[in-house]
């Protein structure tokens, strides 16, 4: 029988203790800890050369902020997934993160099975958020959708999603998780990701951010 292969981590952190406790701790629960750093140029740096599937990321860090280390990584590449860890919990900074590519925000009040369960579920390509702080984004989305979108792919000639890629897409601008729509679809969560990947492609948007977007703005989170 083949056994999936380790999740590969990597954590950045100004603050050595805690960066080495949450690092222990993933390893532990069985995850490839392939890199740490404690500033944001180092955490590009060695992000670009150990290439984690999840970046566990602290917002304030020296040298550069944690949005840009954010912004610049996803930015070259976009399957990276992002999951904020960080002592604030203030508005501006959750949507800041969000708008950068981030995939998920956890406090550090979050307890070591509620970080590796965000870790899981980061990698496996779900939006996750401390309690509280989903409400807030999707509002912030809605609020985006107000705002003229750069993108028009429905112009004539633009690729044409599926029926079933439609209805991928309905559940995710009304904020489900890949396994909440999975099992609303009786579908795998596998099948899910590739609904939403394929969509990305055609619809030429990059990010969860920008497809909640423009779903938001056609009014499928209201059917």
């Amino acid at each position: 029988m083949n056994e999936q292969p380790a999740l590969k981590v990597m954590v950045v952190d100004d603050h050595p203790m805690w960066r080495d406790a949450v690092a222990r701790d993933l390893a532990e629960a069985g995850f490839e800890v392939v890199a740490t750093a404690g500033d944001g140029l180092q955490a590009v740096r060695r992000a670009q050369a150990a290439a984690p599937d999840v970046l566990v990321l602290d917002l304030n860090l020296p040298g550069l902020p944690g949005v840009q280390v954010c912004k610049q990584l996803v930015g070259a590449r976009p399957a990276l997934r992002v999951l904020v860890l960080s002592a604030s919990g203030e508005h501006a900074d959750v949507l800041e993160a969000v708008k950068s590519g981030a995939t998920g925000y956890l406090l550090k009040s979050a307890s070591t099975q509620e970080l590796l369960d965000a870790v899981r579920r980061t990698a496996a390509g779900d939006a996750v958020f401390t309690p509280g702080l989903a409400g807030l984004v999707l509002g912030e989305y809605r609020r985006l959708a107000t705002e003229p979108a750069p993108a028009t792919p429905d112009e004539p000639g633009a690729p044409q999603l599926t029926d079933r890629e439609t209805e991928v897409l309905r559940l995710v601008a009304k904020g489900l998780s890949y396994k909440q729509i999975a099992e609303r679809l009786v579908i795998s969560h596998r099948t899910v990701q590739n609904h939403v990947q394929n969509t990305l492609g055609k619809l030429q948007l990059h990010n969860r951010v920008e497809l909640v977007r423009y779903a938001i703005e056609r009014g499928l989170d209201e059917v």
